[in-house]
């Protein structure tokens, strides 16, 4: 039955799905409405481009556009929609295109997936088909697009290799405006002045090709809508939007009722059902909170939720109208009608700026962001302050109009419609003349994220008098709410500066929020609605001005910029680096900036990832229990609820283990599955096996776990009390320090916190285990930059010889130090699961479920103490550095090492003594993250460095250069800096970035504005290369050549994004003599390459380089005679006479790296093989009242030595770079005191967005730079740039010293990493925090807490 028509009674039968995918009639018989689009294309289809990222609409790695043919207007509607909210019921009668339908390597690429590619804007591609779907969409609704369209277009995108600038830059080309030279721009032309260095502008990088498997594609398609997948004709129908539809799945029915009356006569029979739209809450509920709503209505085909109408009082929007419609509507309105009329409709508008992404924009309604009763909802105070009107309905006829004021929240997710009510329409006030409305909002990044704080304010004047006056705050209760005092009290005053100090005390009365409240920021919170009201004054005082209605109530031009909306200049960048010499053969690829050789698979969806591999027969899926408590004993699991469930098989626990259940990269302190005790929130205590993930996912909800629960310990001060460490700490200790604090003209003290770090890779940790069913061989696909790690420890858990397991790597979709060793605790399990059951085993984890247990970057606390002189020459330093390592020692004695080797920063002190100590408390354990401690460690190097600059009043830039590092100097570990660019690099940088220039500038914003502030900074970074455990330091490499010629190389190296294949191909080619296009590399297997270090210390290039150099010279040598006898002859007929001359024409080859080792006892040794230098210079301009920032520009010198692939390399220093900007500005890990993770997706955890790109990029190689320790002179450049971000940390710190200047506070004052607006804004002391002083530690329970 495919659906009732014009008839008013609910269907009975269950209805016939029918949508397209790529053109395609799809119909489905036994739709659930629990299925997604995304389950639905990647497990149905096998239409696996679209990727999960996140589950709940925050990452955009499932875009894909959506066609709705609109019978009114006769047009094609397209959007972009997330397909992992998307319920399958909601798409009848719509198409669908994903990646795979615009274009695809066999038949051409789309010039999006082309663009993407070619502009180096795909590094890991796991996002990368999300964005590519996000831009084609913009293209069919708006074929020429500006700058601004493209940047709004990616704000429910993320990306966490790239750093967004080439991406970005890629697709201008799509833009108006853009050169008709195209690549022959002057722009793009190198510099005349006679060396060989080539500017790359605006992202153009003059390669004019696509490299796909190593060869060049020129076909790829012309930018001709024509090519563009047309919409079905036979979806150009009113017939799909007549049907009443009716779906039964298995735990949930669905109705699409078509009449107002049929959806209240559902409401009346169902109160309890859940009426979905766009799916973008009920969906993170039912994924992420575990809810079932048995019954679904879907009202998007009621005419009256649909409407749009304007009267004399306003606009009345049906309550189904999206969240876009709602923007375009408003916007036509404030175009058309007068700007007195339309105060409350510009706010709006300028709230939906930052209201999520447009993938949800496009599908969420306007009523369900009323309905759900969101406490932070955006829109909510808007429609409080303005008056809105809510008009609902009952089935008999039962309508009423509900005023949105004080009394409709009823309490945390309760509004004042009864249960069997639906929300017809809401209507929008107009405003008149003398009218002021505005709305604010406050969160940890301006694009896509939850407000901390949101308000609407209204006032209405007659002449400077008050006469009415609502305002409304979300983030402050538990529901929007309204300060009805404050509102009353302004009524008949004068619009002065009075009120500013009366409404302080009437909004702490009104708006209480005691210490330890959900959510913490108390404080902040409290002070951010003080904030906005003042922000709010001041506009409204500025209007009075110009019409002479202030009464001497004049705003002093240093506040104008306070009342400024946020705006942001869109990105222009420069990527400078040297080219090769005109001499070098033209198949020579080396220095040259080749795309990543997945790059265009990535863009189309075709690269392959684990949770791709197509299903084998009789394949399961695995779920895990996670312990839900962060220290207690395991007194009984009980999972036999889950054994009765659809589709279970087996439930595993540690019982299950044949081998060994301890496991641990250095020390085995830790068990794959809990067996008498948990030691974290997150631990596996077992796995759940079903048929589907669905199946087991829910199952594993089910097991039933009884703890007797002891006491956690969580942060690293509750570990110092407690006397709670891992071992004996760690010491360097370099010259007299006593005498060195002696000879010192000042000694200063200090301490510091810098917070841990998400990985955030956008593929989740996935395996796959198939097992071979004889002699114990079980092979595994793994998302792990760990292979031979983890095939020991499957082995050692089944208890078989490693020789029985082959683990195979074709990609990651992001690693950062996240799959060195943590992707071992999932894999073990799966192989457990696989070898028992004789079945093929897959996991892939959710978003929550990575984040609450494969821990992190380790936080860090540190105190120091330094004694220097009056000139600010530093003779001795004193640090006590502590870790917080979690709930296993994992690498944590490494990274803290690495920390300590690092914190001297670029700086020589003679006299140092330096303590790491390991804390061990009772959370996930933290692991190796990019930098592996050097960022932690330069961070308080720079922190006391500020110290002593501040302390004597001089410039950081002289403190910084007395103390900096030259040719020959020893590092307080002892060893020789060679080579040393580090000078070089600082002295380009400040050339390049205008630095003396700029500061001054700097001086003369700060003097004329109060309330924006900006700074400047510059800070170096000296990163040593290698593996700090020598062993590791090893690679191996497998060359084989082929009678055709062609070059299949295996080496030990994983494929993350980080172009390592691309890379090595280069080296091999450059070896070999011949083109790229005759050399592949499949993946990383442990049966090709054995005992295999992990991917990881930024060494990758360096260990394998040198490896497949050594073998392709060996092979080079036994090709040479034939080369000799024939030289008219070419590669592949050397080849031949080499293979018929029966010479091997394969080499396994070995790399050790020379000289190294350190002893922490006697001090000495050489633990890093050379040093990695850059200097970044940025500018930050920050809201002294909110904390919100904005960089204005980055400019980088980075020292790669003689580069192998330049645009590899920027990209490198690039990506780093934003992902430490997210460390030292944004991202934030939030955990309750008992060990609750509380950010646990994007929701509530903060990545870099397309937004916080710097409005000016530069980055430049540093030329001429030559290192003869690696292979063909190159730089690692993985880890090293990321620290380079301190640069903005310490600029916004710049920034905030002039704000408290201004007020008379002491410059030396203590900020915290992350740098979040919350702590930019309290460090910014005035009158509004002084309102809110912190209480006493100890005093209260805090939300969460510092780890």
């Amino acid at each position: 039955m495919e659906g009732q028509h014009g008839s008013d009674a609910l269907p009975q039968n269950t209805s016939s799905l029918i949508f397209y995918v790529n053109g395609k009639k799809v119909v489905v018989s036994d739709s659930d409405p629990e299925t997604t689009l995304l389950q639905f294309l990647r497990i149905n289809l096998r239409l696996t481009g679209t990727k999960l990222g996140c589950g709940e609409g925050g990452c955009g790695a499932c875009t894909v556009m959506i066609s709705k043919y609109d019978s009114h207007t006769n047009k094609i509607r397209h959007f972009s929609a997330n397909a992992c909210l998307a319920p399958i019921c909601s798409l009848h009668g719509l198409a669908v295109t994903t990646v795979e339908g615009i274009g695809s390597i066999k038949h051409g690429l789309h010039p999006v997936q082309e663009k993407i590619a070619k502009s180096h804007g795909s590094q890991c591609g796991f996002c990368t088909p999300g964005i590519v779907m996000s831009m084609y969409t913009l293209l069919r609704i708006i074929p020429n697009p500006t700058m601004k369209d493209i940047e709004s277009a990616f704000e429910g995108n993320l990306c966490r290799c790239t750093g967004y600038r080439p991406i970005l830059e890629g697709f201008k080309d799509f833009t108006k405006g853009t050169c008709a030279m195209g690549e022959n721009c002057c722009r793009n032309q190198p510099k005349v002045n006679g060396d060989c260095e080539r500017p790359l502008t605006n992202g153009h990088d003059l390669i004019d090709q696509v490299m796909v498997n190593g060869n060049q594609q020129d076909n790829l398609l012309p930018k001709d809508s024509t090519q563009d997948p047309i919409f079905p004709p036979q979806l150009r129908t009113k017939k799909y939007d007549d049907q009443n539809l009716y779906y039964k799945g298995e735990r949930s029915v669905w109705y699409r009722p078509t009449s107002l009356e049929q959806l209240l006569e559902l409401k009346e029979r169902h109160p309890a059902a859940r009426l979905v739209v766009g799916n973008t809450e009920v969906g993170v509920e039912i994924k992420l909170k575990n809810m079932h709503y048995p019954v679904m209505i879907s009202p998007s085909h009621i005419p009256e939720l649909q409407e749009v109408t304007t009267d004399e009082d306003g606009i009345t929007f049906g309550a189904s109208v999206t969240l876009t419609q709602l923007d375009e509507t408003l916007h036509n309105a404030i175009d058309a009608m007068p700007e007195q009329k339309t105060a409350v409709f510009r706010a709006i508008v300028e709230m939906l700026r930052w209201f999520a992404g447009h993938q949800i924009r496009n599908v969420a309604a306007i009523g369900g962001n009323i309905m759900t009763a969101s406490p932070i909802s955006d829109l909510n105070p808007l429609f409080m302050a303005a008056g809105v009107k809510l008009h609902v309905a009952a089935k008999g006829g039962k309508n009423r109009t509900i005023p949105m004021d004080e009394h409709f929240f009823l309490g945390y997710r309760k509004t004042a419609v009864h249960p069997n009510e639906v929300l017809v329409s809401l209507t929008i006030p107009f405003t008149q003349k003398n009218e002021y409305f505005y709305g604010y909002k406050q969160a940890y990044r301006r694009e896509d994220d939850i407000a901390i704080v949101n308000a609407g304010i209204r006032v209405l004047l007659e002449g400077n008098i008050v006469r009415e006056m609502r305002m409304a705050f979300g983030g402050m209760a538990p529901t929007t709410v309204m300060p009805v005092n404050a509102m009353k009290q302004a009524i008949g005053r004068e619009w002065n500066d009075s009120l500013v100090s009366d409404m302080t005390r009437f909004l702490m009365d009104d708006l209480p929020l005691p210490a330890g409240s959900p959510g913490g920021m108390t404080e902040y919170r409290s002070t951010l609605t003080i904030s906005f009201f003042f922000k709010f004054y001041l506009t409204v005082q500025l209007s009075l001005n110009n019409q002479n209605l202030a009464n001497g109530n004049k705003v002093p031009s240093s506040y104008r910029s306070a009342t400024d909306q946020f705006q942001k200049d869109s990105i222009n960048s420069t990527q400078i680096y040297e080219e090769v010499d005109p001499g070098q053969p033209a198949d020579d690829p080396l220095g040259r900036p080749l795309n990543h050789m997945s790059a265009a698979k990535q863009a189309t969806g075709e690269a392959t990832y684990v949770d791709d591999i197509p299903p084998y027969k009789d394949e399961l899926q695995l779920a895990f229990v996670f312990s839900t408590k962060a220290h207690a004993k395991l007194l009984d699991v009980d999972a036999s609820a889950a054994m009765t469930m659809p589709g279970v098989v087996d439930f595993i626990s540690a019982k299950d283990i044949p081998g060994h259940n301890m496991w641990g990269p250095i020390e085995h302190d830790e068990e794959f599955m809990a067996s008498e005790k948990v030691v974290c929130m997150g631990q596996i205590i077992g796995a759940v096996i079903a048929d589907t993930q669905t199946h087991a996912q829910r199952a594993a909800k089910t097991v039933q776990v009884k703890y007797e629960e002891l006491t956690p310990i969580i942060t690293i001060k509750e570990a110092i009390a407690a006397n709670s460490y891992y071992g004996e700490p760690r010491v360097i200790k370099k010259g007299n320090l006593e005498e060195g604090f002696k000879m010192s003209d000042h000694v200063i003290e200090g301490e510091i916190h810098m917070g841990g770090q998400e990985h955030f890779y956008l593929e989740t940790h996935a395996s796959f285990a198939v097992p071979k069913n004889e002699d114990g061989e079980l092979e595994m696909w793994a998302s792990t930059q760990n292979p031979a790690e983890t095939q020991m420890m499957v082995a050692q858990a089944l208890d078989v010889a490693e020789n029985k397991i082959v683990i195979h790597v074709k990609r990651m979709g992001g690693g950062f130090g996240g799959k060195e060793t943590r992707s071992v605790i999932y894999s073990v399990p799966v192989a457990i699961a696989a070898a028992k059951l004789g079945r093929p085993v897959k996991c892939m984890l959710d978003r929550d479920e990575d984040m609450i247990s494969s821990g992190g970057r380790h936080p860090f606390y540190g105190k120091y103490k330094v004694g220097f002189s009056k000139d600010g020459k530093i003779h001795a330093l004193q640090l006590d550095i502590y870790s917080n390592v979690g709930c296993s020692l994992d690498l944590s004695r490494p990274v803290i090492e690495r920390a300590m080797f690092h914190c001297d920063g670029c700086y020589n002190i003679p006299n140092v003594y330096v303590t790491g100590r390991l804390c061990r408390t009772n959370i996930h354990s933290n692991t190796a993250f990019r930098g592996f401690g050097g960022p932690q460690g330069n961070f308080l190097s720079e922190t006391y460095m500020t110290h002593i600059a501040t302390a004597l009043g001089m410039s950081p830039i002289k403190i910084r250069e007395i103390n900096m590092y030259k040719e020959g100097d020893l590092t307080h570990f002892n060893q020789v800096l060679e080579k040393c660019n580090i000078r070089r690099c600082w002295d380009e940088c400040l050339q390049c970035s205008d630095f003396q220039s700029r500061s001054r500038d700097v001086e003369i914003f700060n003097s004329e504005n109060r309330w924006k502030k900006r700074g400047i900074s510059v800070i170096p970074v000296k990163f040593g290369i290698s593996f700090t455990a020598t062993f590791m330091n090893q690679a191996g490499a497998l060359v084989m050549i082929y009678r055709d010629g062609s070059v299949l190389i295996a080496h030990g190296g994983t494929e993350m994004g980080q172009g390592l294949h691309t890379k090595m191909i280069q080296v091999a080619s450059r070896t070999l003599k011949i083109p790229v296009s005759k050399i592949h590399i499949s993946e990383t297997t442990t049966n090709t390459v054995p005992n295999t270090s992990p991917t990881a210390a930024s060494a990758s290039s360096d260990l394998n380089g040198m490896a497949i150099k050594d073998a392709c010279e060996t092979l080079l040598k036994r090709i040479e005679p034939y080369r000799a006898k024939d030289p008219k002859g070419d590669w592949d007929d050397w080849v031949n006479a080499a293979f018929f001359d029966r010479v091997s024409l394969s080499v396994s080859s070995f790399y050790k790296t020379p000289d190294l080792g350190y002893d922490f006892d006697t001090n000495s040794g050489r633990p890093f093989n050379y040093f990695t230098y850059g200097v970044a210079c940025s500018e930050v301009e920050i809201d002294c009242l909110t904390g919100d920032h904005k960089v204005l520009r980055t400019d980088i010198v980075m020292d790669v030595g003689l580069s192998l692939n330049p645009a590899i390399d920027i990209g490198q220093i690039e990506g780093a770079f934003t992902q430490g900007y997210g460390l030292m500005m944004m991202e934030q890990q939030k955990m309750s005191p008992n060990g609750f993770l509380f950010t646990r997706g994007p929701g509530a955890y903060k990545i870099p967005g397309f937004g916080d790109v710097p409005v000016q990029f530069n980055v430049s190689l540093l030329k001429s730079s030559v290192n003869n320790r690696a292979v063909y002179s190159s730089k690692a450049i993985g880890e090293p740039p990321l620290f380079l971000a301190a640069s903005v940390f310490f600029a916004a710190k710049d920034a905030i010293m002039s704000a408290r200047g201004d007020v008379g506070k002491a410059q030396v004052f203590q900020l915290n990493s992350p740098a979040t607006p919350e702590r930019i804004r309290m460090a910014c002391e005035d009158q509004f925090t002084e309102q809110f002083p912190s209480p006493a530690e100890g005093s209260y329970k805090p939300w969460f807490v510092e780890l």
